[in-house]
């Protein structure tokens, strides 16, 4: 687990386009680095900017899964901001050293997902198909069609896409992987964690 408190004093991650090398490029991103170890916001936003791009690149190509890569990045850049005053300059150039971490991140995210899908080969998708008409049942048996649809909107995009084609599209568990170009355990993980949500929030309805 991240340190959440770090991980509020540190910019939030996500993959842009900038980074551009300059000749004098490896010394300022050692001197950014420095001043990360110190805390420096700014650095860490211009640290971000300049290399980002190579280490999501990395980190896709390892887990060939967007949403994954987004989310090892975000794990990448708070190990930086974290360990930024442990880096010194024996270790390698500061963008082999995030690197390096970005890579290590990637094959341990593959390799959680591989534990977590060979523990999941016995669960039946019958079973998450029961769990779904639970909860469509109790929407139907509600008809409030406001409430839903606020409901689905505490939802992300993702996991609200995701059930609208497994339950209203009729899409299997791997067709719906198929459709949004993601890994099975991915579609898998954003409905059940999208049901339970919609769950708790139609509860939280009918209590207020």
């Amino acid at each position: 687990m991240t340190d959440r408190s770090a991980a509020r004093s540190a910019p939030s991650a996500t993959p842009d386009h900038g980074g551009h090398d300059a000749p004098d490029e490896p010394t300022r991103l050692v001197a950014l680095v420095q001043r990360v170890a110190a805390q420096d916001r700014q650095a860490f936003a211009d640290l971000y900017d300049a290399t980002n791009t190579r280490v999501f690149g990395l980190v896709k190509r390892v887990l060939r899964d967007p949403g994954y890569a987004e989310e090892t990045l975000q794990e990448v850049y708070l190990q930086v901001w974290q360990n930024a005053p442990n880096y010194r300059a024996d270790m390698g150039s500061v963008i082999s050293w995030i690197l390096t971490i970005g890579h290590r991140r990637a094959v341990d995210r593959v390799r959680s997902e591989q534990a977590s899908t060979r523990r999941g080969v016995e669960y039946s998708v019958s079973t998450a198909t029961i769990e779904t008409d639970q909860v469509v049942d109790s929407v139907v048996t509600r008809e409030d069609r406001r409430a839903v649809i606020e409901c689905l909107g505490t939802l992300t995009d993702t996991q609200r896409e995701s059930i609208e084609l497994s339950y209203y599209g009729g899409l299997s568990y791997p067709q719906v992987a198929e459709r949004l170009n993601a890994a099975l355990p991915t579609v898998k993980s954003r409905i059940r964690d999208g049901l339970r949500r919609l769950r708790n929030c139609l509860e939280s309805s009918d209590e207020g």
